[in-house]
């Protein structure tokens, strides 16, 4: 698997109030460029996997804004194009203390959400991999069947695809969706499936007892009895204390085995949006570096605590990072 990852979703603009303040408390925002998928490939590039990105995004200077962002993150963006309409949004009001954050999206009729014509045998010529998220699908019907039309044609070329979850009810409320109905499938479509026994549950209407690491691993075996292609499910358990105070397990399934972590406390939390989208580009760093099962979760967890650490949507971390992460190292590094 030597060719890029290819990931698939839209460009964001993040809108966030200053410090942490309220959403138009006062008269400015800060502006951020991510989006899960895109994310995902700046953890990789990071992390020296080459990644390509498509997407599509408005030519204005907000567009091309957002793809030089990503660009200078050491993705290949030759397969974003343009098109008419407008930027996809969210506003983020910052949680602090025992106030959780909020997002309100804005993302309705964006040029990417109206996107549908997409070459996928061209786009995903020489990939290593196709990386989508239930994200895409939530936006619309559109968007729905564009990440449909992805994920089957990565399988009907051979070439393997991860999907992660990332149930937004804001979304897949705005519209007149059937998300089990479209997300069984695209779930159906991966080798490797970024969920937990919640998004199980929603997938396959099944219940699951117990508590902990027994309930995550009948949940993992109702998915892979469901979803014969899956090979791989990797998830976290996060508890909130604060919104600065979180503790974070990671776990990865496979059809014969689990592979555990021990809970890391994160405090002093500095920016809690995208620590998904690290964990997930951790596991495929794992899984694409050739680590074994154990040192491909420990990676993902090491990857998501650290972007707690960081403003913005996207991990930065490189190797060397989670390697002392791993080993303890909080001191200064000199």
């Amino acid at each position: 698997m030597t060719g890029p990852i290819v990931c698939f979703g839209e460009l964001l603009l993040r809108l966030s109030a200053p410090g942490r303040e309220l959403l138009m408390q006062s008269p400015r925002l800060d502006i951020v460029v991510g989006g899960a998928e895109a994310n995902v490939a700046v953890g990789l590039a990071s992390l020296d996997h080459p990644t390509r990105l498509v997407s599509v995004v408005p030519d204005n200077p907000l567009g091309r804004g957002a793809v030089a962002a990503i660009r200078a993150g050491g993705v290949d963006c030759s397969t974003v194009s343009s098109a008419p309409g407008r930027m996809g949004l969210y506003f983020l009001s910052p949680g602090a203390g025992v106030r959780a954050a909020d997002i309100v999206y804005d993302r309705a009729a964006s040029a990417f959400a109206l996107a549908e014509a997409f070459d996928w045998p061209g786009l995903l010529k020489g990939a290593a991999r196709l990386h989508l998220s239930g994200i895409t699908p939530a936006l619309g019907p559109v968007s729905a069947r564009a990440a449909l039309a992805a994920a089957r044609a990565a399988r009907d070329l051979g070439i393997p695809v991860s999907f992660d979850g990332n149930y937004r009810a804001r979304l897949w409320e705005a519209w007149d969706s059937d998300p089990r109905a479209i997300l069984t499938e695209l779930v159906g479509q991966a080798d490797l499936f970024f969920g937990n026994h919640r998004d199980i549950a929603l997938l396959t209407g099944a219940s699951f007892s117990g508590d902990g690491p027994e309930r995550r691993r009948e949940a993992a075996g109702a998915a892979f009895a469901a979803f014969p292609n899956l090979t791989h499910i990797a998830s976290t358990a996060r508890h909130v204390v604060d919104a600065d105070h979180h503790r974070l397990a990671a776990r990865l399934d496979t059809p014969d085995a689990a592979y555990q972590t021990e809970e890391v406390a994160i405090t002093g939390i500095v920016d809690r949006i995208g620590g998904g989208d690290a964990f997930a580009a951790g596991i495929l760093h794992g899984l694409h570096a050739g680590l074994d099962p154990q040192a491909t979760v420990e990676a993902g967890l090491a990857l998501a605590a650290l972007k707690h650490t960081l403003p913005g949507d996207a991990s930065r971390f490189r190797r060397d990072d989670i390697e002392a992460f791993l080993a303890g190292t909080r001191d200064v590094r000199r």
